[in-house]
């Protein structure tokens, strides 16, 4: 009857001890840190999302541009914080774009 060595295994690594050890929590990866808002901003992206549906990010970047041309401070900043809400790049991409604009024109 042949003899088998097993060596023997280091304890975090064993299929015993990685069954009851708890996993490590971790972030959800679609979560990208995104700061605590308004609850009010929240609801109002939403209520526009369920209106406008896929394109509301766009159809909320489009307001933000007829404000800001309009010279409406207020409505752009609001309207910004919804596009931001719903698309943080489109957002980001249109602030960068409106900065430029008002540096040329001054």
């Amino acid at each position: 009857m042949p003899i088998h060595f097993a060596a023997a295994r280091k304890g975090a690594i064993s299929p015993l001890q990685r069954a009851l050890t708890l996993p490590e929590i971790q972030a959800p990866a679609n979560d990208e840190a995104i700061e605590r808002g308004d609850d009010r901003l929240l609801y109002a992206a939403l209520r526009h999302f369920g209106e406008c549906g896929i394109g509301a990010a766009r159809q909320a970047r489009r307001q933000a541009e007829k404000a800001f041309f309009s010279g409406d401070r207020k409505s752009y900043d609001w309207w910004v914080s919804i596009c931001r809400t719903l698309d943080r790049r489109m957002a980001a991409e249109l602030a960068r774009t409106l900065d430029s604009t008002d540096k040329i024109t001054k």
